[in-house]
C-alpha cells in the first residue's frame, strides 16, 4: 500500500543540464513574437534605472551644492517621467511573461496527459501515482514559474549589471574596481551553492512525490482503515512520509537563505568600501559628493539583481530538478504497438446502425465460424513469471463462452489480453483471423465491450457515466438502460440521466454502478462483450434483473464471461475451467457435471449446502 523508496523519483543528474533547457526551449518556439517584443523591452527598462543615478548626482553637484535651484524642477519631472515609464514597462514586461507561462504549463500538461493516455498498463502497475501527479501539477507550475520570473528576467538584469558596470568605470575606475572586489568571493558562493541546491530540489519533489502516492491511497482506502481500526498506523506512517518532506525542504531554505544573506552582507561591504574609498577622494578633492552619492545608489542598483539572480538561482535550480522528472516522464515510450491491418467481416459502422432491442436469437447449433482465437498463448506480468501457459481457446460467432477457476489462475488476464491491455510473450490472438497486434488499437477496443468486477464512475452525471460523451452512444443510452434494468432505478431519481454522479459514484449502491457499466457497455454496442465478475457486486435481487435483460442481448451477441459464481454461466455454450494458468477443462455446463473433474469440484464447493 505504502512507498518505502523513491523509484523513479530520484532522478540524478549534472547541476545544469544543457541538453534538457534545450528541449524546454523547444516549447517557446510558438510564442517567439511575445518573446522578442520583451526583449526589445529590456534595454528601455535598464536605461531608465541607469539614468536615475546618474540624474541625482546631476542634481547634487550642479545645483544642490552650488545652491543653483535653476534647472533643478526639470531634473525632478524627468526623474518622475524615468520612473513612470520604467513601472509601466516593467508592467507590460511582466503581464505578457505571465500570459506566455501559462501557455507553457498549458501545452506541456496537454503534452503529459496525452502521453499518460497512450502508455500501457504495465507502466501504471509500477509506478507510483502521486509521482505522475506531481509531475502535472507542481513540476509544470515550477517551469512556468522558471520562465515567468526566470529566464528572460535574468537578460534584463544582465543588462543592467552590464551598464552599471560601464558607468561605474566611466565615472571612476578607481573606486569601481574598490568596490567590485568583493565579486570573487560572491562568484565563489555562488558556484558552491549550485550544486547544494540542486541535489535539495531533488529531494523535495522524491518526498512530494511519495507524500501525494500516500494520501491517494489513504484516501481511496480509507474504509478500510477504520473497519479494521489502523488509523493510529495510518497517520504514524503519514507523519514519517510529512516529517521527511519537511526535512527535505530543511536544506533548501537554509541554503536559499543563506545565499540571500551573504549577498546583503557583500552588498554592505561594498558599500561601506565605497564610503571609506570615496570619502577619502572627496577629501583629496578627486571626487565630488553627487559622484559618491550616485556610486552609492548604483552599488545598490548593482546588488539588487545579484539578490533577485541568487533566488532565481532557486528556481532554476527547482526547475531543473522538475525537468528531469518531466522529460524521464514522456521519454517513457511504452506505448502498445499500433497495427494497420483491418477486420475482414464485419465494420464498426455496420454494428451502429443495429438496433440493441432486436437481436436475432442463435441456438448453439447456428453458431458458426470462429471469431476470437487464442493460439498457444503465453504471458507473465513480470519476467517469466507466466500466469498463462500454452493457454488454447476458441470464441464462434454469437457463442457465449464461460471461464472458471480459481483466484487468481488468470481468468481475467485473458480478457485483458483480448482489448490488448497487454501484450503477450508467446503464441498469438486473433479476430477473423488477423492477429490483434495487427489492429488499429482504436478499431480493436471499439469491437469489444468490457463491464469489470469494480466498477469505475466518473464525476458528472448518469448519462456521461454511460455515454462518456460519446454521440453514438448518447442515442442508445435509453435503450442500453431498459435492456440492462438500470432504467428502473434512474427513472425514481430526481433529475433522471442527470443525476449527479460523485466521485467514484459513492452517492450510489454498489448494484446501481455496476448497473450503470452495464449500461455504458451495452449502449457503445460492442460485436464482442466481455463480463469479467461483472455480477459480483451486484446483489441477487440486481443480478436477477440484469440477467433478464442480458439474456437476450447474450443470445446474439459474441460474448465471454469471467464468473465466480458458477450460477451464472449454467446456460453458456461452453465453459472453459482456467487452472494455474492452463486451460483443464472445456464443455457445457451438463458435460463438465458429468466428467466429475475440477467444474464438478467447484460446483460442489458452491452448492453443497
Amino acid at each position: 500500500m505504502h512507498h518505502g523508496g523513491l523509484h523513479e523519483d530520484d532522478i540524478a543528474g549534472k547541476a545544469y543540464d544543457r541538453r534538457l533547457m534545450g528541449r524546454f526551449a523547444g516549447y517557446l518556439r510558438p510564442h517567439l513574437r511575445i518573446i522578442l517584443f520583451v526583449l526589445l523591452l529590456l534595454p528601455p527598462i535598464a536605461g531608465a534605472k541607469l539614468v536615475q543615478p546618474y540624474l541625482v548626482k546631476i542634481a547634487i553637484d550642479n545645483h544642490i551644492v552650488t545652491g543653483n535651484l535653476t534647472g533643478l524642477p526639470g531634473l525632478a519631472f524627468l526623474f518622475l517621467t524615468l520612473i513612470l515609464s520604467e513601472s509601466l514597462l516593467t508592467y507590460g514586461e511582466t503581464y505578457l511573461l505571465q500570459q506566455v507561462g501559462q501557455q507553457l504549463m498549458f501545452r506541456i500538461r496537454e503534452e503529459l496527459f496525452n502521453h499518460l493516455q497512450r502508455l500501457s498498463l504495465s507502466f501504471f502497475d509500477r509506478t507510483p501515482t502521486g509521482g505522475i501527479v506531481t509531475r502535472l501539477t507542481s513540476d509544470v507550475e515550477v517551469l512556468g514559474e522558471m520562465f515567468a520570473a526566470g529566464i528572460v528576467t535574468v537578460v534584463g538584469d544582465l543588462l543592467l549589471l552590464a551598464g552599471i558596470v560601464g558607468i561605474m568605470l566611466w565615472m571612476n575606475p578607481t573606486l569601481s574596481l574598490v568596490t567590485f572586489s568583493v565579486l570573487p568571493l560572491l562568484f565563489f558562493i555562488v558556484f558552491r551553492f549550485r550544486r547544494l541546491m540542486r541535489d535539495a530540489f531533488r529531494q523535495v519533489r522524491s518526498r512530494l512525490a511519495l507524500l501525494n502516492s500516500f494520501l491517494a491511497e489513504s484516501i481511496g482506502g480509507m474504509a478500510i482503515i477504520q473497519l479494521f481500526n489502523r488509523q493510529a498506523g495510518e497517520q504514524k506512517r503519514f507523519t514519517q512520509l510529512n516529517a521527511a518532506y519537511r526535512d527535505a525542504n530543511r536544506p533548501v531554505i537554509i541554503w536559499d537563505a543563506s545565499l540571500y544573506a551573504l549577498v546583503e552582507t557583500l552588498s554592505s561591504v561594498a558599500v561601506g568600501l565605497i564610503i571609506w574609498y570615496g570619502g577619502g577622494e572627496i577629501v583629496r578633492g578627486h571626487l565630488s559628493f553627487g559622484a559618491l552619492v550616485a556610486f552609492i545608489q548604483y552599488s545598490e542598483k548593482f546588488f539588487g539583481p545579484i539578490r533577485d539572480l541568487s533566488s532565481k538561482y532557486s528556481t532554476m535550480q527547482g526547475a531543473m530538478a522538475a525537468l528531469e522528472r518531466i522529460f524521464t516522464l514522456l521519454d517513457s515510450k511504452e506505448y502498445p504497438a499500433d497495427g494497420s491491418a483491418s477486420l475482414t467481416n464485419r465494420s464498426p459502422a455496420s454494428l451502429t446502425n443495429r438496433s440493441l432491442s432486436v437481436v436475432p436469437e442463435r441456438s448453439r447449433k447456428g453458431v458458426q465460424g470462429a471469431l476470437v482465437e487464442f493460439k498457444d498463448v503465453w504471458f507473465a506480468y513480470r519476467d517469466e513469471e507466466y500466469v498463462l501457459k500454452g493457454v488454447s481457446l476458441t470464441l464462434r460467432r454469437g457463442e457465449k463462452l464461460a471461464i472458471v477457476g480459481e483466484t487468481g489462475g488468470g481468468k481475467s488476464t485473458i480478457t485483458r489480453l483480448l482489448s490488448r491491455l497487454y501484450d503477450i510473450q508467446r503464441g498469438s490472438i486473433t479476430i477473423d483471423g488477423v492477429d490483434v497486434r495487427d489492429l488499429p488499437l482504436g478499431l480493436l477496443r471499439s469491437r469489444i465491450g468490457v463491464v469489470l468486477q469494480e466498477p469505475f464512475l466518473f464525476t458528472g452525471t448518469i448519462a456521461f457515466n454511460i455515454t462518456l460523451g460519446d454521440r453514438r452512444a448518447a442515442a442508445r443510452m435509453e435503450e442500453a438502460t431498459r435492456i440492462v434494468g438500470a432504467d428502473r432505478f434512474i427513472n425514481r431519481l430526481p433529475k433522471g440521466f442527470d443525476e449527479e454522479v460523485r466521485e467514484r459514484g459513492n452517492n450510489f449502491s454498489a448494484g446501481e454502478r455496476q448497473l450503470i457499466s452495464f449500461a455504458r457497455a451495452v449502449a457503445f454496442n460492442p460485436e464482442i462483450l466481455v463480463l469479467d465478475e461483472a455480477t459480483s457486486s451486484v446483489d441477487s435481487a440486481s443480478e436477477r434483473l440484469i440477467q433478464e435483460g442480458l439474456r437476450g442481448l447474450l443470445a446474439g451477441r459474441t460474448s465471454i464471461v469471467v464468473a465466480h459464481r458458477l450460477s451464472t454461466v449454467r446456460d453458456a455454450d461452453r465453459i472453459i475451467v482456467i487452472r494455474r494458468g492452463e486451460k483443464r477443462e472445456e464443455g457445457s455446463h451438463e458435460e463438465l457435471m458429468a466428467a466429475q473433474g475440477l467444474y464438478y469440484r467447484l460446483h460442489q464447493l458452491q452448492f453443497k449446502g
